[in-house]
């Protein structure tokens, strides 16, 4: 997390996390969701037995949020908006945005047209925001909110000198790695809990006939999360917090053994769905999909990423818990890796009904709307985890409560978006030209360094 008043936590701490998925949410009866009923008063709340926080009433107003969704996630996103409306009676605009949204948010602030509220994917992008005083702190409501329902971690990572400007409506568990439950059947393949346990299960499956690892490598943040989880689990939490600060720099010899590791799965013939070419032209949506269709030939036995995954398992016949099942990251050092991302809620107009919106994704009612739909984690801790759909997801949900602030935000979230943030640039198209020449390690360490001294400011 981009923050002076970072807090380090032990090796220990990461212990215990990396004993459950990533993130923060709390195993809560708190009764959630559900439609409002408009109150005479000037407030909103809902019906007996549904939601939890007192909106005001917003009838004639007008509001627009802007985010990198898209498919299916944009889609499940604009139900949380139009439970909003129905509560509040405003009506909110979704904005489809780009990557950099920072980018994106600065074309539209020079027009005179920007959004109400943005959905930031990076702390790095938020102290942007702040930093071109863009954003506006949280008024007492919504602040209050997070007080009420999120970790003091996750409340950090929305600050900014000591000012909170984000809400983290969703997290993301990035150590993962799901798997084609056929594949594995035929190739009488088990889940590994070590590193070298993942390469035996990746000849395993390579010598049954499929490749074992799918990359959706045109999309380079998920080459950083391959790093990261590498280089966490490997160099340990002390070093990791380091590295994202760009305390020490990328060529120091613990960045070194962990792009050896990286090697020694992307460097292996026949090891990547359609080699490096094809993986560097294949997005993450289908890097999933190609996993979880063709029956008993499909281009790849295994693909590591996110919780959202399932997102994107749900546009195949696959079934997840069953033919699509998943294992946690395997642990390359001495603990395994927890590496969590997330997406917060910044205002950029403040009003009455930007503020008020950002008081409802600070909610459980508005995670509990999202959180039924599927592909979707709230590090919201009164968010009950029977309303998830699936029993992967609700497992997920409970062992979430005992991670609390014991977890290690994505690296490249961290870092200045020109450098961990942009297509095309920086640690993206880095570890890109890595994933083709996984021998050039050396060449690839210069690089990341040159890039982040540029990005951060504080290289010699």
């Amino acid at each position: 997390m981009l923050r002076t008043s970072r807090t380090h936590r032990t090796r220990a701490a990461a212990r215990t996390a990396a004993a459950v998925a990533a993130g923060a949410l709390a195993l809560s009866l708190t009764a959630c969701g559900g439609s409002g009923d408009k109150k005479s008063d000037g407030g909103s709340t809902a019906s007996a037995g549904g939601g939890t926080v007192t909106l005001p009433e917003l009838d004639g107003t007008t509001l627009s949020v802007a985010a990198v969704w898209t498919g299916a996630e944009q889609a499940n996103f604009k139900k949380v908006l139009a439970e909003f409306e129905k509560r509040t009676g405003a009506k909110v605009t979704f904005v489809p945005a780009q990557d950099p949204i920072i980018n994106f948010l600065g074309s539209k602030i020079a027009g005179g047209q920007p959004p109400d509220v943005a959905m930031l994917p990076q702390p790095g992008a938020i102290k942007q925001a702040v930093e071109k005083n863009w954003a506006k702190p949280l008024g007492a409501e919504a602040q209050a909110e997070l007080a009420k329902n999120y970790s003091q971690g996750w409340q950090d990572i929305g600050k900014v000198d000591g000012k909170q400007y984000g809400v983290y409506y969703k997290a993301a568990n990035k150590s993962l790695i799901w798997y084609n439950a056929k594949v594995f059947e035929n190739a009488g393949a088990s889940e590994p809990k070590t590193w070298p346990e993942l390469l035996s299960t990746a000849q395993t499956v390579y010598d049954s006939g499929v490749a074992p690892f799918s990359v959706g490598g045109a999309d380079g943040w998920t080459l950083t999360d391959w790093f990261e989880n590498v280089y966490l689990s490997q160099a340990g939490p002390e070093k990791y917090d380091q590295l994202a600060q760009h305390k020490i720099k990328w060529t120091d010899p613990s960045v070194k053994e962990a792009l050896n590791t990286l090697a020694q799965v992307w460097g292996k013939k026949g090891w990547v769905a359609g080699g490096a070419d094809g993986a560097l032209q294949t997005e993450f949506p289908a890097s999933v999909t190609q996993t979880f269709t063709g029956g008993d030939q499909p281009k790849a036995g295994m693909v590591f990423e996110g919780d959202f995954v399932q997102v994107n398992i749900g546009e195949t016949k696959a079934k997840v818990g069953t033919d699509a099942k998943v294992f946690p990251f395997p642990k390359v050092g001495a603990t395994a890796p927890v590496v969590s991302g997330g997406d917060a809620a910044v205002v950029l107009k403040d009003s009455k009904g930007a503020q008020a919106l950002a008081t409802f994704l600070a909610s459980p009612d508005a995670a509990t709307v999202q959180a039924k739909l599927g592909g979707y984690l709230s590090p919201n801790k009164n968010v009950d985890p029977s309303v998830y759909p699936n029993p992967v997801q609700q497992k997920m949900a409970k062992a979430l409560i005992a991670a609390g602030d014991d977890f290690r935000f994505d690296m490249s979230d961290q870092a200045p978006q020109a450098f961990g943030g942009t297509p095309g640039k920086g640690e993206w198209k880095d570890l890109q030209d890595f994933l083709k020449n996984p021998s050039d390690v050396a060449g690839t360490q210069a690089k990341l360094e040159k890039d982040a001294a540029a990005a951060y400011g504080n290289g010699s």
